[in-house]
């Protein structure tokens, strides 16, 4: 992923830098899809998306109703093999999506400001490897969103 770097140092919009990391943590997961979320005050905001279907891109949630918000809130990484049998997930949003199991990682730099998340349409239990891919991927992100502080919306109740 050194090559991430690079294109993340050469993106000249927060836009960019979001094709990046969609583009990323998908190809390196090989995950069915891919999304970089934002905080924008108590709302998750689906910024941009990489999948094999529509999800959520440009749409808002409660942060503290989606698995992104929880992920943010709680400054952890989630790994979950099985959508349906979790209780953090919001089973009306996702499912009439392709989404079986997912992976979503903070933002932290140092607030909380975001979250990548993969998703796979089939049960996929994250390997530790997989985990420390999103993670190192999340870090590069938050050093990338600081060049572009105007885009990033206000940081709200999690900064």
């Amino acid at each position: 992923m050194s090559d991430v770097s690079g294109e993340l140092e050469r993106a000249t919009s927060v836009e960019q830098v979001n094709q990046v990391l969609r583009t990323a943590a998908r190809r390196a997961l090989r995950a069915h899809g891919a999304t970089v979320v934002l905080l924008d005050g108590e709302q998750c905001y689906y910024a941009d998306e990489d999948s094999m279907s529509p999800l959520w891109k440009g749409q808002r949630f409660p942060a503290a109703s989606c698995i992104s918000g929880w992920a943010m809130l709680h400054r952890e990484t989630v790994v979950i093999p099985d959508i349906l049998v979790d209780e953090r997930i919001p089973q009306a949003a996702y499912r009439p999506t392709f989404v079986r199991s997912l992976l979503m990682a903070p933002i932290l730099h140092p607030d909380a400001i975001g979250a990548i998340g993969a998703y796979w349409a089939v049960g996929h239990l994250a390997t530790p490897a997989e985990v420390a891919a999103l993670e190192a991927l999340a870090a590069q992100a938050g050093a990338a969103f600081d060049r572009f502080p105007e885009g990033i919306p206000a940081r709200g109740i999690f900064g």
